[in-house]
This record gives C-alpha cells, structure tokens and sequence, in this order.
C-alpha cells in the first residue's frame, strides 16, 4: 500500500505544478526594439506556436512601452482572443513592411474573435490606449529588425 501512496502523491503534485505552469504568465521571452515614430517599444517575441497561444494570457500588469511581438510563419489572416488575459490591450495586425494593417480594442477574458483586415505576419498587442495617445493609426510604418528582414 505504501509504494501506491507513495505514487499517487507524486502524481497529484505532478498535476499541481502542471496547473500551475499552464496560468503563469511568459516573461522570459526574446526581447526586440521596435519604433512607431519617435517612440521605442520593447518587445517580447513570441515566436512559436506554443508562446503565440500563451500570449500574454495571466498577466496582471505590463509596462506602459512594452508588449509582444507575435511573429507569425506565413501571411494570413490573424484572428486574437483574450480569454485569460487580465489587461485590456490593441492588438496591432502589421503587415511585412511594418506597416499598420488595422487595429483592435480587445477586452479582457473575452472571447470576441479580433481579425486582421488583411493578410499579417506580425501582430503587436500593447496596453489598450497606448496607440491612442500617441496618435499612431492604421498606415503608420513601424520600424525594427523584425521588418527589415521580412519575405
């Protein structure tokens, strides 16, 4: 009886770390600065399928010029969700050149499907309001290593 003790002791704290794993936020993500204007953004890239899904889901906090850079295989129509994202962000959906495509307001823990209007490779989620404030709409060119390597 021991040894099935000891086992299914291990196997409840397996899960218990599993579970906990699957709700923490991505904060050690490759870093890339990107610019909209005279503005630096840095970013967290999100490079494979696995830290594309994770996004910025858990987060309780971001700094007002960071976000994620989701950087995607081929160009598509992108479509984002926030269901267990705490933060209230715009979604970005930027074309090959860094050009702004079409932006989003997205609210959190929703499950509202937020679409490019073209086909994307990149999209930048930032705090919703940043975009705003700083005047940067649909057309602006956005400018980083990221889009001067781009298909």
């Amino acid at each position: 009886m021991k040894p099935f003790l000891t086992r299914l002791v291990f196997l409840l704290l397996a899960l218990m770390s599993i579970a906990q794993a699957q709700d923490t936020p991505q904060l050690d993500l490759p870093r890339l600065q990107l610019s909209a204007g005279m503005h630096l953004i840095d970013t967290q890239l999100a490079l494979t399928p696995e830290h594309r899904s994770i996004g910025l889901m858990f987060r309780k906090e971001m700094p007002q010029n960071e976000g994620m850079l989701f950087v995607f295989e081929q160009a598509s129509t992108q479509c984002f969700w926030m269901k267990n994202t705490l933060l209230p962000l715009t979604a970005a959906f930027v074309s090959d050149d860094g050009t702004i495509v079409n932006l989003a307001d997205m609210k959190p823990q929703t499950t509202d499907s937020h679409c490019s209007t073209k086909p994307v490779r990149y999209v930048l989620e930032m705090n919703q309001g940043w975009f705003t404030k700083r005047g940067i709409k649909a057309g602006v060119k956005l400018g980083g290593k990221a889009f001067n390597s781009a298909r």
